[in-house]
């Protein structure tokens, strides 16, 4: 069992919590609304998710935005999600400091916006100064476990082209430092909501040993009693390792 609390009585939460934010255009279709408008809200929702993470004590919440696949949706929602990320990293950008929150992004970036690299750079400065103790979000942009798995290699690859490496230095934990989550504990609970069972491309390297919860629950409509419930279901799995009890 991975019980155990914190001072207030209250279950301590898994240091490290994934989120497959799906289901935004399924609640807009029951609701008779267009996609975008799904999106619009599972921003919010994302929004009061990472408050109340770092509120209970998570050190770091990762979250599944854009996928490599998600550029074959039409045109209109993928300039939603843009302009979504837009506001939300100007907003960033201001309150940061002022809310100790670190955010760091995984993903190949190169065909993002210029302007929105500008804005993610920024940021990235902005955690810099921030403490290692502070929460941080990790948002996944342009992301897929198997192309990041590939740019890994690839710069393994570069690494001993130029004798920086050689093949035979590599191992786990060599390779986990050129991984995007490179410094970042792999996640003990990956939640996606919508009703979906399966991974998605999603950290695939860093699920190994990671506890999974589903739920029906659409991404806008999660809140922070599903994230509690998710939490102590965490807590009653038996985590081995690959162990004998």
């Amino acid at each position: 069992m991975a019980e155990n609390k914190n001072g207030t009585g209250r279950l301590a939460p898994p240091r490290h919590i994934a989120i497959i934010m799906d289901g935004n255009g399924r609640w807009a279709k029951k609701r008779g609304l267009p996609r975008t408008a799904g999106h619009k809200e599972g921003a919010e929702t994302f929004r009061r998710i990472a408050t109340y993470c770092k509120d209970i004590g998570v050190k770091y919440l990762t979250v599944y935005a854009f996928s490599t696949e998600n550029w074959k949706r039409s045109e209109t929602e993928v300039a939603a999600i843009m302009a979504l990320l837009k506001k939300y990293l100007l907003e960033a950008v201001d309150t940061m400091e002022r809310d100790h929150i670190r955010l760091h992004f995984f993903g190949d970036m190169t065909p993002i916006s210029p302007e929105l690299r500008r804005l993610a750079r920024e940021t990235d400065e902005i955690t810099e100064h921030l403490s290692k103790d502070d929460f941080q979000a990790n948002v996944c942009l342009n992301y897929g476990g198997r192309d990041e798995i590939l740019r890994a290699a690839r710069r393994f690859a570069a690494d001993c082209a130029a004798g920086r490496r050689s093949p035979e230095d590599l191992s786990e934990a060599v390779f986990s430092d050129y991984l995007d989550s490179a410094g970042i504990p792999d996640p003990e609970l990956i939640i996606r909501p919508s009703g979906e069972q399966r991974i998605s491309n999603f950290l695939l390297w860093q699920c190994a040993y990671s506890e999974f919860y589903y739920t029906d629950t659409l991404w806008p409509d999660f809140d922070q009693a599903e994230l509690d419930r998710a939490i102590a279901a965490y807590h009653r799995r038996d985590r081995r390792f690959g162990n004998a009890k």
